[in-house]
């Protein structure tokens, strides 16, 4: 077989600017952002007409018994495996218009491009959509991604339940969005992810592509502090168990954590429940969650003795007892260097200021780096601001860090009809 040269191909950024906003619709809040948590009836309309335009576009979309869509263009040699341009369309519940969605509806301008091009490439192109990225509904995040990455087991992900109580699967088969594919994955040649930076580096330093070349280190936990429920107005200050009070000062010492451990340390706590949450009664219990990120593996586990330290010793002075659950820990990756060449060749060639940058949230492609040769590429969003309705982008840099995404998969694709003639070709190029 010989190699197919790389077209000059170039995507449409009028209609996917126009794509981005009409799938707005789906879950619009007055403000102007998304709210389409995972599995929602406005995750089934927006999964509805990802279909439509998927096949539309000439691809088959299949869906694993997680939810996760699958549209797959064929290529020249089927028995390559597919190379993935996979995110997300699932929102936090006051998301903005670009965190994930750019990523699939980027992939789904590529599938556009290339039919109305009719370029065939090597191995097929799969545009995934990822069930449950954020975890605002149904932690932890990156929850599908994470079973086909062989990282939890289906069942895991199928008992996990939002805070009304309802479960993943429960959820799931209301939408009507369970499929017959395993999810425990298939075989994958590389997977390609678009995301705007969700950070102010790019922004700030001129610069339209961001190579990532890595996630750094999370964890994530629940924290349950004990108190005792009593009278506001008849019990003294003094005989008082608070456990809002202890917990106040739990999460103020995250922030003493961070600052001990470097300016790369990120302590977090975005969510907090008061029981029994009456104005007039002492809280007796209070759950808070605990989020610790640093790109260095050692230092989140330093982090994580120094809270747990912290918390242990302000409950035992407040006389409250203390549970914390580790719900969530997910290690520094490291991106492919085939991959992240193919973007450096793609920006370059398009004349796009670049630089290289270490993702500081967790992404599907996290997952994907256990399985196959994986990279992300970032665009800038306005003053860094992501997980915000006001959360913004240029169509100019969506534009720019589509037509490198569609490149470094052409490019990626050629190498891969290269080593299928020459099986002994280095694949690292």
């Amino acid at each position: 077989m010989q190699a197919h040269p790389i077209p000059n191909l170039t995507i449409n950024g009028d209609r996917l600017w126009d794509t981005i906003h009409d799938t707005a619709q789906f879950g619009a809040t007055p403000k102007g952002g998304i709210n389409r948590q995972a599995l929602t009836e406005t995750d089934r309309l927006v999964r509805d007409w990802f279909r439509t335009q998927c096949e539309a576009a000439g691809c088959t979309v299949s869906i694993d018994a997680l939810g996760t869509m699958f549209a797959r263009r064929p290529g020249r040699n089927p028995t390559l495996p597919p190379i993935a341009i996979g995110s997300h369309l699932d929102t936090q519940p006051t998301g903005g218009r670009y965190d994930g969605i750019i990523g699939v509806l980027a992939g789904l301008e590529i599938l556009r491009t290339l039919a109305e091009s009719g370029y065939e490439t090597n191995a097929p192109i799969e545009i995934i959509n990822w069930t449950n990225e954020e975890g605002a509904r149904f932690a932890p995040a990156m929850l599908a991604s994470g079973v086909f990455a062989g990282v939890f087991p289906p069942e895991f992900a199928e008992t996990r339940t939002d805070r009304a109580g309802i479960s993943f699967a429960t959820a799931l088969d209301a939408i009507a969005y369970r499929g017959p594919l395993p999810p425990t994955g298939h075989a994958l040649s590389a997977h390609f992810e678009l995301h705007i930076e969700q950070g102010p580096l790019l922004e700030a330093e001129g610069k339209t592509i961001g190579v990532v070349t890595g996630v750094q280190s999370m964890r994530w936990y629940d924290v349950t502090v004990t108190g005792r429920d009593s009278h506001a107005g008849t019990t003294p200050m003094h005989l008082r168990h608070d456990a809002l009070l202890g917990a106040a000062r739990m999460i103020a010492s995250l922030a003493d954590v961070a600052q001990a451990h470097g300016p790369d340390a990120k302590t977090t706590t975005g969510l907090v429940e008061v029981r029994p949450n009456s104005r007039n009664v002492v809280p007796g219990e209070i759950l808070f969650s605990m989020d610790l990120r640093h790109p260095d593996d050692d230092q989140v586990t330093s982090m994580e003795r120094a809270v747990f330290a912290r918390l242990h010793d302000i409950a035992t002075e407040a006389g409250l007892t203390l549970h914390i659950e580790t719900t969530w820990i997910s290690p520094a990756v490291r991106f492919d260097p085939a991959c992240l060449t193919a973007i450096r060749n793609a920006a370059a060639i398009a004349g796009h200021a670049a630089r290289d940058i270490t993702s500081g949230a967790g992404h599907d492609s996290a997952y994907l780096a256990r399985v196959c040769p994986t990279a992300m590429i970032f665009v800038p969003c306005a003053g860094g601001l992501s997980h915000n309705e006001a959360e913004s982008a240029t169509q100019t840099d969506v534009t720019a860090g589509a037509d490198v995404l569609l490149r470094a998969v052409l490019d990626f694709d050629r190498g891969l009809g290269e080593t299928a003639t020459n099986p002994h070709r280095d694949q690292t190029r």
